[in-house]
């Protein structure tokens, strides 16, 4: 019934007209959102609600590119990161020590797709007399959310159309002396969800089968 639909797309052109990136999804009615292209091309940071923490070892401010979502909308969520003078974090390919982890409750109204981490950094540690790969510094994570489709999420549209998306963060973190207690921080995000927009285009432009 869908043979010749094209799948919707973004691509990315240079002034020469190269495509240097494509965007597109596995099912034609997913779209991947303005704000999270321009997170991944430019760094752009979206102007949506943030939030702060602030723990003994590091401050993390965290945010979603988009405060409203839609059915089958791609969009992220991002923390940033600026750990303290002389703190590290252990990234997620240690072996033998707590790796910090970024993680999203399961729901059924959206799917989580894989975190990204940034690359890690190997640091020898003289105290124990390992390299080991950690985080220092600023540094950012990202996690890719999809909406499941309109027939799933109507039960939240027929509401207050109000979507809460809960995490934590698992994190320990060391000095050069000292290894502190792990630590988990609770995380929330809370969106507004509206319906598709369904309403066709006025019938000046729309297009119409021969004889009609």
């Amino acid at each position: 019934m869908a043979y010749g639909v094209p799948f919707p797309g973004t691509f990315i052109v240079d002034q020469n007209g190269v495509v240097k990136s494509k965007y597109f999804e596995d099912s034609y009615r997913d779209r991947v959102s303005a704000p999270t292209i321009l997170l991944r091309e430019f760094g752009s940071a979206a102007g949506t609600r943030e939030t702060a923490v602030r723990t003994n070892h590091l401050e993390m401010r965290y945010h979603s590119t988009r405060d409203t979502a839609r059915p089958n909308l791609r969009f992220t969520l991002v923390a940033d990161f600026q750990l303290q003078p002389k703190m590290h974090v252990y990234a997620p390919s240690v072996e033998g020590y707590i790796p910090i982890r970024f993680e999203i409750e399961p729901s059924p109204y959206f799917t989580v797709h894989e975190t990204e981490y940034p690359p890690a950094e190997d640091l020898y540690l003289a105290a124990i007399q390992e390299t080991v790969p950690v985080f220092q510094g600023s540094y950012q994570v990202r996690q890719d959310i999809t909406m499941l489709g309109n027939d799933v999420l109507e039960p939240v549209l027929q509401g207050n159309r109000e979507i809460k998306i809960r995490g934590r963060l698992r994190y320990q973190a060391c000095d050069d002396k000292i290894c502190y207690l792990p630590q988990t921080v609770p995380l929330e995000w809370t969106l507004q969800l509206d319906p598709l927009d369904r309403q066709r285009v006025p019938e000046a432009i729309q297009h119409k089968a021969p004889g009609k």
